[in-house]
C-alpha cells in the first residue's frame, strides 16, 4: 500500500511507516521517551530527508506524548507545576532552535549537523545507561543488596536563586533549573525532531533530583507541549511537515504508547534501562555508520 508524501517528494509503504510509528509509540510508554531519537533516525534510513524526517517526527512525538502522558496522569504520576516550567523553557527553545535551524540549511551543513548530534547524544547516553544497568544486573545476580542512592538535586541546582516548592515531586528548588532543561529540550526537538525524553528523563532524576514515580508522567507532559510548539513553529517557518507522513506514524504511536505504559509495569527498572540502551547504541551505531560508509559509486546514470 503506497502512498505519495508531498513534502518529502517519494512514495512510501504506509503499513511500514504505520508500523514505525507503533513501536516508537511502544518505546514512549515503556520509558517516558518521546520516541523522536528513533524516528528520525530511522526515517532518515527509509530514504526519507533528514530535514523532513526531523520536522515531521516532532509531530509524531507529541501523539505518542498525548496517549502515554494520560495513562501516566491516572497514576497521579505527573507534576503538573514542574512540567509547566519546563514547557514555557520548551517553547523559548523551540523558538531559538528554528532560528538555528535555519542557520544550519542555508549553509547547506544541517543534514550533517543532525547525523553527528545523534551518534554523540545517543552514544553517549546509551553508553552511561548500558553501564549502570549491567552493574546493577551482576550484583542482583551476586545477591547483593544495591543501595539505592540517596534522590537529591544536584549542587549547581542549589546554586540558583529563587527557589519554588514542588510538591509533587517533593523538591525545593529553583524554577530556573527546570526551565533550562526545558529550553534545551526546546532545541533539540527543533535541530533533530526528538522529544529530548532519552536526555530530559536522566537529566530530570539526576539534576534536579525527582523521584521515579514522577519523572516519566512529567516527562511525557513537557514533551507534548513542546513538540506540539516545535511542530508550528516548523510548518510555519520551515515548512518541513509532511502531513501525510506525519499521519501515518501518528496512527501507530498512538495504540504503541498505550501497550508500552502497560508491559512497562511487567518489567523490573534496570531491564527496562538495559533494553533501552542496547536500543540507543544499536542507533547510534547505524548512524556512525552512514557518515563514514563510502557508496560504491557515489553517482549512477541509467539510460532508458
Amino acid at each position: 500500500m503506497d502512498l505519495y508524501l508531498p513534502i518529502a517528494n517519494l512514495s512510501v509503504n504506509a503499513l511500514v511507516i504505520i508500523a514505525l510509528g507503533f513501536g516508537v509509540g511502544w518505546l514512549s510508554g515503556m520509558f517516558g521517551v518521546g520516541g523522536g531519537f528513533l524516528t528520525t533516525p530511522l526515517l532518515i534510513f527509509y530514504g526519507i530527508p533528514p530535514t523532513v524526517a526531523a520536522a515531521s517526527a516532532a509531530s509524531q512525538v507529541t501523539g505518542a506524548s498525548v496517549s502515554g502522558m494520560f495513562a501516566h496522569a491516572r497514576r497521579k504520576g505527573v507534576d503538573y507545576h514542574m512540567g509547566g516550567v519546563m514547557v514555557v523553557g520548551g517553547v523559548f527553545g523551540s523558538l531559538f532552535g528554528a532560528w538555528l535551524f535555519e542557520i544550519l540549511r542555508a549553509s547547506g551543513l544541517i543534514d550533517t549537523v543532525i547525523a553527528v548530534l545523534y551518534v554523540v547524544m545517543l552514544g553517549s547516553v546509551g553508553g552511561l545507561m548500558l553501564r549502570e544497568s549491567l552493574g546493577t544486573i551482576r550484583a542482583g545476580k551476586r545477591g547483593e543488596t544495591v543501595r539505592a542512592a540517596r534522590r537529591r538535586h544536584h549542587p549547581l541546582i542549589a546554586t540558583l536563586p529563587f527557589r519554588w516548592r514542588f510538591y509533587r515531586s517533593g523538591l525545593y528548588i529553583s524554577p530556573l533549573g527546570p526551565f533550562i532543561l526545558g529550553m534545551l529540550t526546546g532545541v533539540l526537538t527543533m535541530l533533530l525532531g526528538v522529544g529530548g525524553g532519552f536526555f530530559l528523563v536522566p537529566a530530570m532524576i539526576y539534576l534536579l533530583g525527582m523521584g521515579t514515580q514522577v519523572v516519566v508522567g512529567t516527562s511525557l507532559f513537557q514533551i507534548l507541549f513542546t513538540t506540539a510548539a516545535a511542530t508550528m513553529v516548523h510548518a510555519t517557518t520551515t515548512r518541513a511537515v509532511d502531513i501525510v507522513l506525519a499521519v501515518l506514524l501518528l496512527i501507530g504511536s498512538v495504540a504503541g504508547a498505550q501497550l508500552g505504559t502497560r508491559f512497562a509495569a511487567r518489567l523490573k527498572p534496570e531491564q527496562l534501562r538495559l533494553a533501552l540502551a542496547l536500543i540507543v547504541l544499536g542507533v547510534a551505531i547505524r548512524m556512525a555508520l552512514g557518515l563514514g560508509w563510502r557508496p560504491d559509486e557515489i553517482y549512477s546514470v541509467e539510460l532508458a
